[in-house]
C-alpha cells in the first residue's frame, strides 16, 4: 500500500514539473511581466525639460489612398519619453499595406471602421474559403489566412514588436488612426527610432533612421522612395523561394509602383469574414464576449483591442464634468506583454481635470476635439508647460510632473497613451487624493494654517478627478 502510494506521488510530481517546463518553454514576449527583468530602456541622457510644447506634425507624406503625417521624434520631450507618433488617413477602400516595425504599438480609431489582419507567427490560417462557395464560382481553389478583426472608433488596437499588419477602410467615411509606438520598449534591441519594415510597394520615408540623426549619410533620405523588404533580394533567390517567375519577381520588389503606403483597392476585396452576430445566433451558435480573455485563449486568438471610446464603459464620470475611460492590462490583457495602456477623456465646457500625475509612466496626450488650457509643473515647482492644446497637437508630460486641463467653452477630448501597462494616477485635489490621505495635523503645520483652514482644504473639493465648472468659471464671466 505504501509503495503504490509513493509511485502514485512520483508520478503527481513528474506531471506537475512537466507543466512547469511547457509554461517556461512559452515564448518569452509572450510571457507575463514578471518574466521580463525590465520593460523599458532608459534615455543615455539627462532630460531637458524645462520647456514643453504643444507639438503638430512635421512631415506629410501622400499615397494614393491616403496620407501619412509625422511627429519630429528627435525632439527633446519624444526623446526623453521614447516614443514615436504618426497619423494616418485612409480613404474608403483604402488599404495600408502590409508591415512590422522594431517597437510595439497603440493605435486608436479618431474616426471610420474597418478591419485588419495580424499575421502572428507560428499560428494557423484558420480562415477557410467554403468551398462550395467557390465550385459555384467556377474555381475549385480554397483560399486560407490567419484571422480578420474588425475594429470601429473608439477601439485601441495593440501591434506587438516584429508582427506584420494591415489595414483596410471598408466604411463610406475617411479612416483616421494615431498612432504611438514605444521605441524605448526592451522588445526593440536595435536602436530607439522608428524602423518600418513594408512588405510591398515603395513607400516614402518620413520615419527618419539613426544615422540621418547622427549626420550620418543612408542610403536614402526624408521625402525619398524607399523599397520593401524583397527589393535587396536576387531575383533568382526570390523565383527559388517562392516557385514564380521574373515579371512576378518585379511585382514583388514593388519596381514602378508609385503608390506608396495607403494603396486603393478597386475590385472587391477578398478577404473572409465570419458572419455577424445575428446571423450566428439564429442558427445557435454561442458568441463570446468582447470581455472575455480568459485561460482558454491561445496566443493566436488573444484579444489585441479593446474599445474606450463609449460613453457606459468610463471608469470615471461626472454628468456635470465628462468621463475618463482606460485600457490597462486588467481589461485587455495582452496589454502586459506590450508594457502600454492608454486613457480616452471627454471634458464637457469649462470642466476640469484635477491637479495629478502619473506614477510610474510618461504621458502622451493627443487632442482629438475641441481645446484645453494645460499646465505642467516640474520637481523644481515650476511651470513648463501652460498654453493651449488643440485638436491634432501632441504634448508630452513627463512621468511625475503635474497636470492640469480645463476644457474651452467647445470642451476638450483626448487619447493619452502611457508608457506602462497599469499606469497608475495619483490625485492632489478632491476625492481619493493625496490631501485627504493626509492628516489635519499635518495639513495644519505643511502650510502654517488652522486646523479649520486645513479641513476646507482637505474636504472642500467633494468631486473625484473630473471637477464641475465652479468658481473659476464664475470669475471669467464676470470679467466678460
Amino acid at each position: 500500500m505504501a509503495r503504490s502510494s509513493l509511485l502514485g506521488l512520483s508520478c503527481l510530481l513528474v506531471f506537475i514539473n512537466v507543466c512547469f517546463a511547457q509554461f517556461g518553454h512559452f515564448p518569452q514576449e509572450f510571457q507575463g511581466g514578471e518574466a521580463m527583468q525590465q520593460h523599458r530602456f532608459h534615455s543615455p541622457r539627462a532630460c531637458r525639460l524645462e520647456n514643453l510644447r504643444a507639438q503638430e506634425p512635421v512631415r506629410r507624406a501622400e499615397a494614393e489612398a491616403g496620407s501619412t503625417e509625422v511627429w519630429d521624434q528627435y525632439s527633446e520631450e519624444f526623446q526623453c519619453a521614447g516614443v514615436n507618433m504618426l497619423r494616418h488617413k485612409i480613404r474608403s477602400r483604402g488599404l495600408l499595406l502590409p508591415g512590422f516595425s522594431n517597437a510595439p504599438k497603440l493605435i486608436f480609431v479618431v474616426q471610420g471602421t474597418g478591419i485588419r489582419g495580424v499575421a502572428i507567427p507560428g499560428c494557423a490560417e484558420t480562415y477557410q474559403t467554403d468551398l462550395r462557395r467557390s465550385q459555384s464560382a467556377g474555381s475549385a481553389f480554397r483560399d486560407q489566412h490567419q484571422k480578420i478583426r474588425q475594429f470601429r472608433e473608439g477601439d485601441l488596437l495593440v501591434v506587438p514588436a516584429g508582427v506584420s499588419h494591415w489595414i483596410y477602410n471598408r466604411g463610406q467615411s475617411d479612416l483616421i488612426l494615431i498612432v504611438f509606438t514605444d521605441t524605448r520598449n526592451v522588445a526593440n534591441q536595435i536602436d530607439p527610432y522608428l524602423r518600418k519594415f513594408f512588405l510591398a510597394g515603395r513607400p516614402e520615408m518620413v520615419e527618419r533612421g539613426a544615422e540621418e540623426m547622427e549626420g550620418r549619410s543612408r542610403r536614402g533620405s526624408v521625402g525619398e522612395k524607399s523599397g520593401n523588404m524583397f527589393s535587396g533580394f536576387a531575383d533568382e533567390l526570390l523565383e527559388e523561394a517562392f516557385k514564380i517567375g521574373s515579371g512576378l519577381v518585379r511585382r514583388l520588389k514593388g519596381e514602378d509602383d508609385e503608390r506608396d503606403r495607403i494603396v486603393q483597392v478597386d475590385e472587391d476585396f477578398d478577404v473572409l469574414l465570419p458572419e455577424k452576430d445575428e446571423q450566428e445566433r439564429s442558427r445557435g451558435r454561442y458568441i463570446e464576449s468582447e470581455s472575455e480573455n480568459g485561460f482558454e485563449e491561445t496566443i493566436c486568438t488573444l484579444r489585441l483591442k479593446h474599445n474606450i471610446g463609449r460613453s457606459e464603459r468610463a471608469d470615471v464620470f461626472n454628468p456635470r464634468g465628462g468621463r475618463i475611460s482606460t485600457a490597462n492590462y486588467h481589461n485587455l490583457p495582452f496589454l502586459r506583454q506590450v508594457r502600454l495602456s492608454a486613457e480616452r477623456g471627454v471634458l464637457y465646457s469649462n470642466a476640469l481635470v484635477a491637479p495629478h500625475y502619473t506614477v510610474n509612466s510618461h504621458t502622451v496626450l493627443y487632442a482629438t476635439r475641441g481645446s484645453a488650457r494645460v499646465q505642467v509643473v516640474d520637481d523644481l515647482g515650476q511651470s513648463v508647460f501652460n498654453g493651449e492644446v488643440r485638436k491634432g497637437q501632441v504634448l508630452m508630460i513627463p512621468q511625475n510632473f503635474v497636470v492640469m486641463k480645463q476644457a474651452s467653452d467647445k470642451g476638450f477630448e483626448w487619447i493619452a497613451f502611457k508608457t506602462n501597462d497599469n499606469a497608475i494616477t495619483n490625485l492632489l485635489a478632491g476625492r481619493a487624493s493625496e490631501m485627504r490621505m493626509l492628516p489635519l495635523g499635518v495639513l495644519s503645520n505643511m502650510y502654517r494654517i488652522s486646523r479649520e483652514e486645513a479641513q476646507r482644504l482637505k474636504y472642500g473639493q467633494q468631486e473625484m478627478r473630473i471637477l464641475s465648472p465652479g468658481m473659476s468659471q464664475g470669475r471669467r464671466d464676470r470679467k466678460r
